[in-house]
């Protein structure tokens, strides 16, 4: 599906989806959970419905009462799939599933989209056999599909994160091995992600320790409890709307975000503020001004986003519009992602005359104010927070800009273009 954008500022409000790290959690936790949990306001996605999909594989029940999930938990016993296990393009689902399936004594196959088969998972599958479970990749290279086996028997392992899902998988799946597990970590990319992962077993009970994220101490013969909650706004999404705001010097204001929650993407906030964004708060709320509106300039900044990477593809496409030099580095795992996210930033954003230049961990773009960009057709290469960036990117540019596959943004965001559409103003 092409999409058409033509340059506009943005006035109204929007409500912020679900976020995508939490939803997933609460599926998984509830699928090994006993009895009966209870997900509200989930994130109704391409991702999350690949994550149901492999839930019910395992075992697990689930039953939608409109805005509600009911999942009825396998007790910490997944099932055996009758069928290989498709994860889609949700790499989250495949690496946070994994330690779920090495729970019990069956094979289970996974596998996935094109991207998801070239993504990395060796690491993961190493910590696992280190606990206990069988795990290889069919084609001996280190990416899916994969074939694990379990149980878990915990132990003792060292596993290196360059991204925090590895870790979060071994998290989850640790309480439920028969004995107790040591991670040793010597490298941990996103940290925050891992801090949304300990808040929710804090909030299940589970007993750990842990010592300054490179070693954690999981006991065993642990359970997981059925629990009813509803799940924040995402922050990775709400992203593209701070930094649409940002671009075109507009006031937006977005609902159902939480500042206190622990998503690691909320430190965009304040990445932007730096750059002279201004912002009020409310309740659930926060309200962006626009750099330049009646306020300070829209400025560069260095931005250190190990913790974010997630946020590089927007910020990428706000700096171009930005006065001076931005530089986003630290975030070498951005590779690693749906697409070579700094590779792909570099060459899509170039089209519209960028003045952008690769790092090995980032990139170094050298913002031209207002004048930053010219429209062009651009190709998301079907990553959806390519596509939503350069989206945005759009907005700002002179004349019109096409995107070749905008349809991939329903990945993680159906309603992109819907609530983008209502709150655009011609320019």
């Amino acid at each position: 599906m092409e999409k058409v954008i033509n340059p506009s500022h943005l006035e109204g409000s929007v409500r912020i989806p679900a976020s995508k790290s939490h939803t997933i959690r609460a599926l998984l936790i509830a699928a090994l959970a006993e009895g009966e949990s209870i997900v509200r306001h989930p994130l109704a996605s391409e991702d999350t419905a690949s994550c149901l999909r492999t839930i019910l594989a395992l075992g697990a029940g689930v039953r939608q009462e409109d805005k509600t999930l009911v999942i009825t938990g396998t007790e910490g016993s997944p099932g055996t799939p009758e069928n290989v296990i498709d994860t889609g393009n949700s790499g989250t689902t495949l690496y946070l599933a994994a330690g779920a399936a090495a729970l019990q004594g069956s094979w289970t196959v996974f596998t996935g989209d094109e991207q998801i088969r070239r993504r990395p998972i060796e690491g993961l599958l190493g910590g696992l056999r280190d606990l206990g479970a069988e795990a290889f990749s069919t084609r001996g290279n280190g990416c899916a599909p994969v074939i694990i086996k379990g149980p878990l028997r915990g132990g003792e392992t060292s596993m290196e994160c360059p991204t925090s899902q590895y870790l979060t998988s071994l998290l989850l799946a640790a309480p439920l091995a028969a004995g107790d597990s040591t991670i040793h970590v010597p490298l941990l990319y996103e940290k925050p992600y891992i801090d949304m992962t300990l808040g929710w077993l804090s909030e299940q009970g589970i007993l750990l320790t842990y010592s300054d994220y490179s070693l954690f101490r999981i006991k065993g013969g642990q359970r997981y409890r059925p629990f009813d909650k509803s799940i924040p706004a995402d922050f990775s999404s709400a992203a593209f709307f701070l930094c649409a705001a940002a671009i075109t010097g507009s006031e937006l204001t977005l609902l159902g975000l939480d500042m206190k929650d622990t998503q690691g993407d909320k430190a965009l906030v304040g990445m932007l503020e730096s750059m002279g964004v201004r912002y009020s708060f409310g309740g659930d709320s926060i309200t962006v001004l626009g750099a330049g509106k009646d306020g300070p300039a829209f400025t560069g900044a260095d931005l250190d986003l190990n913790d974010t990477p997630d946020a590089l593809p927007a910020l990428a496409a706000a700096a171009c519009f930005a006065e001076g030099t931005t530089r986003l580095f630290n975030v070498p795992q951005a590779r690693l992602k749906e697409t070579d996210r700094i590779t792909v930033m570099q060459q899509e954003l170039s089209k519209m005359g960028a003045d952008i230049e690769e790092m090995p961990d980032g990139l170094i773009i050298k913002g031209r104010g207002g004048k930053g960009l010219t429209g062009a057709r651009v190709c998301g290469r079907g990553d959806h927070r390519v596509i939503m960036a350069l989206s945005v990117a759009a907005l700002g540019a002179e004349g019109k800009t096409v995107i070749d596959d905008a349809s991939a943004a329903g990945i993680t965001f159906p309603d992109f273009y819907d609530l983008l559409g209502s709150v655009m103003v011609k320019a």
